[in-house]
């Protein structure tokens, strides 16, 4: 059994004001929700149990994923009655895994980024080093803006070295790791941790096993507006992705990688460029919107322009990009 831990208890401050209503890891991408895309990943791999770390929003995720048979996972959840950090929260999770064994493999999630990297060859890298921590990381043209992360020629890290100018690596901690899982079972429980800040220096510093898989695959941090529509766009890969429940009049233009959500409705003459429109909201007749992000059952009114726009029942408020 290969069992993993899905941090999606985060606000989305950055991403405000969309994460004003929805929780960051429900925000739609190509359609789906960024969990859901995650959870497609970890089945992919081999994960058969997952827990998901809940905190802002906590009440959204259960209704959406349930206990997982949908997509042939055994899903379980862990409320968090205030933030934990990440150390925290994995730490509080592991407890809905009461079947977990002594030196198990556990994968851990970031909830707000988007990776095609191969988890099962991660997987397998760290069993076949015996490994207490492997760290997924990605290679990028610039570091600075980042912790960087340097290894051996075995593979196995040296150090975490936070943000600097010139960064001796430009290899960086993408925030996708596989535990073993004693190292879980003797991390503090109840208190805030931060694994990238507490953990792993502390585990590197009493010689523990930490190795780097280094893979250069797609990865995208989704924490602000401009990186949410991006990975959106990429995702979709074509001038739009529709919904096969949605109805779109055969006048109106859809383009620049714009997705549209079940039941959406878009009348004639509307103009739709990279957009995300959410479940159920209804574009009117020759109205003209870009940029924009068009929350669940929202309505646009006939005629109507806005651009780099979050609009939803109750808002219409500006998103910075």
């Amino acid at each position: 059994m290969t069992v993993g831990i899905l941090l999606v208890g985060g606000r989305g401050t950055r991403l405000a004001p969309i994460t004003s209503e929805i929780p960051k890891p429900m925000l739609p991408i190509a359609g789906l929700p960024v969990t859901e895309h995650q959870i497609l990943a970890a089945k992919a791999a081999g994960v058969t149990t997952l827990v998901l770390a809940t905190s802002y929003l906590s009440e959204v995720f259960i209704p959406y994923f349930g206990d997982g048979s949908k997509w042939g996972m055994d899903l379980r959840y862990a409320v968090e009655e205030s933030p934990l950090g990440t150390g925290g929260a994995i730490a509080y999770a592991a407890s809905a895994l009461t079947d977990l064994g002594p030196d198990e493999s556990v994968v851990i999630f970031n909830g707000d980024v988007l990776s095609k990297h191969n988890l099962r060859a991660q997987i397998d890298f760290h069993e076949a080093h015996g490994a207490d921590v492997t760290l997924h990381l990605i290679e990028v043209e610039d570091a600075r803006a980042f912790g960087c992360v340097p290894t051996d020629a075995d593979g196995r890290v040296s150090a975490f070295l936070e943000k600097m100018e010139n960064p001796i690596t430009r290899w960086i901690n993408a925030g996708c790791y596989v535990f073993n899982s004693s190292i879980i079972k003797s991390m503090p429980k109840g208190v805030v941790l931060s694994v990238e800040r507490e953990t792993f220096p502390e585990l590197i510093a009493q010689s523990k096993s930490v190795y780097g898989y280094q893979e250069d695959a797609y990865w995208l941090d989704i924490g602000n507006p401009r990186a949410l529509f991006k990975g959106s766009r990429d995702y979709v890969g074509a001038q739009s992705l529709i919904a096969p429940s949605a109805c779109v009049d055969q006048s109106a233009v859809i383009s620049g990688g714009s997705t549209l959500g079940a039941g959406v409705s878009v009348l004639a003459g509307a103009i739709i460029e990279d957009c995300i429109i959410a479940a159920g909201a209804t574009i009117g007749a020759k109205a003209q919107i870009s940029h924009c992000f068009i929350a669940p059952g929202a309505q646009i009114l006939d005629g109507e322009e806005f651009e780099n726009r979050y609009i939803s029942e109750s808002e219409n408020l500006p998103i910075s990009f």
